[in-house]
Parts: C-alpha cells; sequence; structure tokens
C-alpha cells in the first residue's frame, strides 16, 4: 500500500481512529454539557440520546460508504464537491472547520471552567490562553505522535467513564458510600420526582439542542480516512464500533447520575462528574475526576483541531481555500491551518474574558448547528452518490448504508426537525440566526472569490492543452 496521498502521511492506525473518535465526540458534551440536557428533559434525557444516537449512526454509515468507496483527505467536502456540486463542498468543507472552531471554543471554555475548581481566584482567560498555545504546538507534531497522545488521552477519559458507570452501579446495588442522608439511591429516582418526563414533550424535545451537540466531533473517523494506513478494513470497523460505545457511554452515565441524585441537582455544583464523587465525601477522588475531565478537553481540543486542519488542506487541494493551507512541514502537516485554528481559538480567549457566563450555552447551540448542518449534507451527498451509480456499482460497494433507503431518509427527515427546534425555543434562535448569516456569508464568498477563480484555471488548462475538447 502506498505510504503517502498527496502529501499527507498514513500514520495512523485502526487504534488511532478509534480512540480519535471517541476523544472528539466524549468531551465537553458529556462532562459538562449533559447536565443542561438533564435539566430541560429530566430523566427523558435518555430517550433523547437513544434517538439522536440512532440518528448518528445513520450519519456515520452514509459517511462509511463513501470513505471507503474513496478514501480521501478532507473526505466529505471532497464527496460534496463531486456528487452536489463544487458550491456544496464548498459549504460542507467551510462549515465543518467552523464547527470544529466553535467546539474547540466549548472546550477551552470548559477547560477554563475545570481549572477554577482547583484555582478559583485566577482569571478564567488565562488558562484559555495556556491550553490554546500546548494543543497548537502538539498539532504540529508528526501525526503518529498526535495520533499517540490522542489514544492516551481517550483511553484516560474512557476509563474513568467506566469507573464511573462502575462506582454508581456500586452505589446503587451496595449502598457503599452514600449520597446524602436523606436521599433514596435507586432506579426509582427516574420517576419520582415528577415523573420520568417531568417538563413533557417540549422538554424533551428542547433537550436535543444539547444531545445532538454531545455527538459533534464523531464525522472526524471520515476526515482520518486520508491518512489512515488500510482505510478499507479500519474505517468500517471504527464505524460499527465508536457510535455504539459513545451512545452507551452517554446513556449508562446518565442513569447512573439519574439513580444516584434526584435529577434536578444535577450539576448545580459544577460537572455532574465532580459533584457525584464529591457529595460522597471522597475528596480526592474529585481532585482525580477534574484531572480526567481537563483531559478531555484537551483531547476534544486535539482532535477538533486536526479534524478543522485536514478539512481546510483538503479545501485547499481543490483551489476552495488558500493555496498556502496545501502547505506541509516536514513532518507531513499541514502547518498554516493549525496557525489559523490556534487564532481563532485566541476569540475564545477574548470571549472568556469578555462574557464568560453565558458563553458556553450560546457556543453549544452555534456548535449544533453547524455538526447538523454537516451530518445533514452527509446524508445528502451519500443519496446523490447512490442515484449516479449503476446497479452493478452498487452491489460492488464493500460498506453499503443499512435499510436502504428508508433509514437515511428518516435521518434526513430527523435532522431538518433539529434545525426546527433550534428555531423554536428563544435560547436558541441565535444559534439559527448565526448560522443562517453564515451559510449566506459562504454562498457570497464562493461566488466573488472561488467560482472566478476556478474559471480562470479551466481558462489556463485549455490554453495550454488545445487539443482537448
Amino acid at each position: 500500500m502506498e505510504q503517502k496521498t498527496a502529501g499527507l502521511k498514513r500514520g495512523l492506525s485502526a487504534r488511532h481512529i478509534r480512540f480519535m473518535a471517541l476523544g472528539s465526540a466524549i468531551g465537553t458534551g458529556l462532562f459538562y454539557g449533559s447536565a443542561s440536557a438533564i435539566q430541560m428533559a429530566g430523566p427523558a434525557v435518555l430517550l433523547a440520546y437513544l434517538i439522536g444516537g440512532a440518528a448518528v449512526f445513520m450519519v456515520m454509515r452514509a459517511l462509511g460508504e463513501m470513505a471507503v468507496h474513496n478514501p480521501v483527505s478532507g473526505s466529505f467536502g471532497h464527496y460534496a464537491s463531486q456528487y452536489l456540486g463544487p458550491l456544496s463542498g464548498f459549504i460542507l468543507g467551510w462549515t465543518y472547520a467552523f464547527e470544529m472552531i466553535i467546539v474547540c471554543l466549548a472546550d477551552v471554555t470548559a477547560f477554563g471552567i475545570y481549572m477554577g475548581f482547583w484555582f478559583p481566584e485566577v482569571a478564567r482567560w488565562i488558562w484559555v490562553l495556556g491550553i490554546v498555545l500546548l494543543i497548537g504546538g502538539l498539532n504540529l507534531c508528526n501525526v503518529k505522535v498526535f495520533g499517540e497522545m490522542e489514544f492516551w488521552l481517550s483511553l484516560l477519559k474512557v476509563g474513568a467513564i467506566v469507573a464511573m458507570i462502575l462506582g454508581g452501579f456500586g452505589i446503587m446495588l451496595f449502598g457503599i458510600g452514600s449520597a446524602g442522608s436523606d436521599q433514596a439511591v435507586g432506579v426509582s429516582n427516574l420517576w419520582a420526582h415528577g415523573g420520568f418526563m417531568p417538563n413533557g414533550i417540549g422538554g424533551l424535545i428542547a433537550s436535543f439542542a444539547v444531545v445532538m451537540f454531545a455527538f459533534g466531533g464523531i464525522e472526524i473517523i471520515g476526515i482520518t480516512a486520508g491518512e489512515a494506513k488500510d482505510p478499507r478494513r479500519v474505517i468500517p470497523k471504527a464505524i460499527n464500533a465508536v457510535p455504539l460505545r459513545i451512545l452507551l457511554f452517554y446513556v449508562l452515565t446518565l442513569f447512573v447520575l439519574m439513580a444516584i441524585y434526584p435529577w434536578q441537582q444535577i450539576g448545580t455544583q459544577g460537572s455532574p462528574f465532580v459533584q457525584i464523587f464529591d457529595n460522597l465525601g471522597i475528596a480526592s477522588a474529585a481532585t482525580i475526576l477534574n484531572i480526567v475531565v481537563i483531559s478531555a478537553a484537551v483531547s476534544a481540543i486535539n482532535s477538533d483541531i486536526f479534524g478543522a486542519g485536514r478539512m481546510m488542506y483538503g479545501l485547499a487541494q481543490q483551489g476552495q481555500a488558500p493555496k498556502g493551507f496545501a502547505q506541509l512541514s516536514k513532518q507531513g502537516v499541514p502547518w498554516m491551518t493549525v496557525v489559523v485554528m490556534a487564532a481563532a481559538l485566541l476569540g475564545g480567549v477574548l470571549l472568556n474574558y469578555l462574557i464568560p457566563e453565558n458563553v458556553f450555552l450560546l457556543i453549544a447551540s452555534i456548535a449544533t448547528f453547524a455538526t447538523v448542518w454537516v451530518w445533514l449534507m452527509i446524508l445528502v451527498t451519500q443519496v446523490a452518490m447512490r442515484r449516479s451509480m449503476n446497479a452493478e456499482q452498487v452491489a460492488q460497494l464493500q460498506f453499503k448504508v443499512p435499510f436502504w433507503p428508508w433509514a437515511p431518509a428518516a435521518a434526513i427527515v430527523f435532522m431538518l426537525f433539529i434545525f426546527g427546534v433550534l428555531g423554536y425555543f428563544p435560547q436558541t434562535q441565535a444559534a439559527l440566526m448565526v448560522g443562517a448569516v453564515w451559510i449566506v456569508l459562504l454562498v457570497i464568498a464562493y461566488m466573488l472569490w472561488v467560482k472566478p477563480a476556478a474559471a480562470q484555471a479551466l481558462e489556463v488548462d485549455r490554453t495550454f492543452s488545445p487539443t482537448d475538447h
């Protein structure tokens, strides 16, 4: 097998890719965002995660079908250009980069909040600045170094979640420790405080804005196709394993949390995870867990900078981003994109300085818009690819979408429904407006710069190859 794809080194193994996807998706959404989803939906948030998880699995299978058929860097941006046209590829690629920047902003903000657990007197923006500089430096290393670090950070995080789930079951089944003298511990907590759906169907629907944010980043599996050692074997394995694991972690973790505590109390003191061990009176466990949630945020930031950088690299190769983004360092890393991402994150430093209180929900809902837009475009691109193929070509696909065409159609309808959710609830309407403005700006940018440049390049090609018709 070839060792390079257009200059990128194939240094990522199955282990790296699997843990990168876990690292990207299991971050702030679980450790910090899950509390606000619980406040909206109560115990019924478990249903929201199950439904959202099923839709995301379909997105991943659609992406997998395309990535195995044609493993390239900047994958789904490339596929959208191929099957829906260059404007769609341009919008999808840049929206994904935008999503990664926004998710990173949420993660660096959460990192600042977690550090406040130990150092309440230090201004949050100082921590945010430090982490941006550290991760920027790491992403300039060889892709194998990056993959290895991501593996260990994610492993720490996954280990902590498993320990937390087992510890929670220990408290429920054997009464290890006590969550407080006047509280019952057990499954009955799921319906004892106003019922399973205390805020009605409206609360359940509202929680989707945060729930879908939690799954954001999982599509990085597709981005790794250009640097995977054996993409046709590795990517299907990762796609089948990762969404299920993420869903299991989210559902089991929140189930345990809400069985130990009445749902109204979760998240009232920072991260719900730290709260569990803090209330058990195990002070060192809260510290250990804080180290874990910090490593979770760091690994998510790390994955997101990687994902956005590789997408911008793919866009630059197609003439849809500045040429400088396609420049590789000696390590085979598109260094310019890392610098751009770090600069964008410095905006997060400013946001944390100006509006430290409300920054998380706003960022999370804007990220939800960008994430769901990317997923919707992946689903639509896969449908377009299938429609461009004859029966023989479809039969040769090695990793087909299950339940075609009904499951992808249902997932597309669900993504449109999420846009409706963002537009309906006042606290997330700003996200929809920001998203709509973003798409309009991209269309204008494409018409003004990218399209004329492409037409000019085509003209030059024709001039130099007069025999072509």
